[in-house]
Parts: C-alpha cells; sequence; structure tokens
C-alpha cells in the first residue's frame, strides 16, 4: 500500500494533460459558486489502482461541500482524503488532505492542498490539476494530474458511479 501513498505525495503538477488544466499566467479566478458542482453530491463508488474507490460527498451547506474519498485495496483500506470544495471571494477552492488507514495525516498539521478553480465549460469543473465531469445523474469522472515516483506525471481518471 505504501507505494499509493508515494503515488500522491510526489504530485508536482507543472504539467498538461489532455482532461486537465493549469493556471494560465494571467490568472483571474471566475466567477462561480456551488451550484455550479452541486451534482457531485451523493455517494459514488468506482475502480481504480487495483482496488475500490469512494466519494461521498455533502449537499452544499455553509458555503461547503465536504467530501472523504476512501481506496480499498488487498483486503483494506490503502489510504483517505477529507476535503471540501468551498466557496471564497466569489470563486470556487478545492481543498484536501490525506490519511494513512489509522488516520495518520500526510500533510503536515497546518497543510492543507488547494488548488484553484481555473474555468468552468459544459459539464466540467476545472481546477489546478483536477477535473470533475458530469456524465450522467449516476456517473461523474474526477480527472486527476498525479506524479509517480519516478518524477513524471501521468492523468488518473476516477470512473464512479451512483451507489
Amino acid at each position: 500500500m505504501r507505494h499509493f501513498y508515494l503515488f500522491f505525495l510526489l504530485c508536482s503538477w507543472a504539467g498538461h494533460s489532455q482532461n486537465t488544466l493549469q493556471l494560465p499566467k494571467d490568472y483571474s479566478p471566475p466567477k462561480a459558486g456551488l451550484e455550479t458542482i452541486s451534482w457531485m453530491q451523493g455517494h459514488w463508488r468506482g475502480e481504480a489502482f487495483g482496488g475500490i474507490t469512494e466519494e461521498i460527498w455533502s449537499p452544499p451547506l455553509g458555503k461547503s461541500m465536504m467530501f472523504s474519498f476512501k481506496l480499498v485495496a488487498d483486503g483494506g483500506v490503502g489510504f483517505y482524503e477529507l476535503g471540501h470544495i468551498r466557496e471564497l471571494d466569489d470563486t470556487l477552492v478545492y481543498e484536501l488532505k490525506h490519511f494513512n488507514a489509522d488516520l495518520k495525516g500526510w500533510e503536515e498539521k497546518d497543510e492543507v492542498r488547494r488548488f484553484q478553480l481555473v474555468k468552468v465549460e459544459g459539464n466540467r469543473v476545472y481546477f489546478e490539476g483536477f477535473t470533475f465531469e458530469k456524465v450522467s445523474d449516476d456517473q461523474v469522472v474526477i480527472y486527476a494530474l498525479i506524479g509517480g515516483e519516478d518524477g513524471k506525471e501521468q492523468e488518473v481518471a476516477f470512473n464512479f458511479k451512483r451507489f
């Protein structure tokens, strides 16, 4: 399981790919509210990294949508993520923290991974290095630009179905 942790910890976010975007040089955050991504609320399951992935998103409340993520592989929990998408200064920001199966954090106590909203286009919401795509009411895809142990980045698609 440790290679999953390293895989996610070594993200450099410097590259680009087909479904994820980076902040442009002249970045000015687009105006957006949680109604833009409220379709993510619910219980979602899929497969990735040789296991089952699960995300649970709360409805918008208090200018945020909270989520939990879990990877289950090899008969146990690989890791968790906890976070939210929140409204901040008339735009959205995606923030998260990682945890081992025993809930020991990966990031330092006060450190949070933060991804700025890049743009909203059709059924896609683009954050820096992440894209949320609504395929249907019962299917979503989250694309994540992730750095590997070799320093090379790859885009990973998490295909989720409503559970």
